[in-house]
């Protein structure tokens, strides 16, 4: 199969990379400066799983991608998600896959409106990953998970192929025959995270030691809630497990949406949280810790726009 991933980036740079050391036909679709980068210093890895560098590793930019590809795997954020889909449009053609990899639900509609249903699978991933100052990507634990499905459930010929090319690389990979109560599952725990630690400003063993424990799980159970309105219960496993992360109290957890605003950056804050909020109106609650927490998001876009225009 020939892939295009989108972006070498803490993601695509490390699932691209190791399906790269695997064998597997792969180029990504690159900005310029990423691609004078990586030919400078290769695509470089470093991980508890090995470290490994690729001298300049296939890649293409958007005004010559010349045809289209098998599958198209997509990391970026949400916010840049317009822009993206415009940048690998001509590498969609009849029988391409389009594997996205990001958090919430709502890309699933935009990619479907933009290429066609048939077209997009859907997937998740599971790793704490970033970029260097120098480009490389850094896996920070041993989780490096992908899992990816028909939307339908179908175990279909395209998913076989992407069962027979992921078999080789050095991660955990696992096709599902119900990808989306997947995805509404690690919803549920990203925005949980993302509304806590950036709404305390604190990682998960601050907000517990700080008396903050059942504050977390409230937090759980109103995202897992909202799952269960749209028709996608929590399994008891996976209900436990979010529950257990976000009340650990030695954790050093921040979601990456914390980490964005300590930075500055832009944020997943509508796609990621308003978008569930939306998708659990009606539930008769005047006043939610969600809610709360999707106000401070929005107040720190807010003044991160007008510091801007000052700038």
């Amino acid at each position: 199969m020939r892939f295009l991933v989108v972006g070498a980036g803490a993601l695509g740079g490390y699932f691209g990379g190791r399906l790269l050391q695997a064998g597997e036909d792969v180029t990504f679709l690159l900005r310029p400066r990423r691609a004078a980068q990586l030919a400078k210093t290769g695509l470089v890895i470093k991980s508890p799983h090995g470290g490994f560098i690729l001298p300049s590793p296939p890649s293409v930019q958007a005004d010559a991608i010349g045809g289209p590809y098998d599958v198209v795997i997509v990391g970026c954020k949400a916010y840049d998600l317009e822009e993206t889909m415009d940048s690998f449009a001509p590498a969609v053609g009849p029988d391409t896959a389009i594997l996205p990899v990001l958090n919430g639900m709502r890309h699933l509609d935009d990619l479907a409106r933009r290429f066609g249903k048939e077209r997009v699978l859907g997937g998740l991933c599971m790793i704490s990953a970033v970029l260097d100052d120098e480009g490389a990507v850094l896996h920070l634990s041993d989780v490096h998970s992908l899992t990816y499905g028909e939307l339908d459930g179908t175990r279909s010929a395209r998913v076989k192929a992407l069962e027979a090319a992921f078999e080789k690389p050095v991660f955990d990979a696992n096709a599902s025959d119900n990808i989306l109560q997947d995805m509404w599952e690690k919803w549920v725990l990203i925005a949980s995270a993302a509304s806590m630690t950036c709404l305390m400003r604190a990682a998960v063993g601050d907000i517990v030691r700080a008396g903050g424990a059942d504050l977390a799980v409230g937090m759980v159970d109103e995202c897992a809630a909202i799952a269960e309105r749209n028709g996608f219960t929590m399994r008891p496993a996976a209900l436990e497990r979010a529950r257990a992360i976000v009340t650990t109290p030695e954790s050093l957890m921040t979601a990456s949406m914390f980490k964005d605003i300590e930075r500055g950056a832009p944020i997943e804050a509508d796609h990621i949280i308003g978008d569930l909020i939306a998708r659990g109106a009606g539930d008769g609650k005047p006043l939610s810790l969600l809610r709360v927490a999707y106000v401070h998001l929005k107040a720190y876009e807010a003044r991160r726009a007008r510091e801007s225009k000052q700038a």
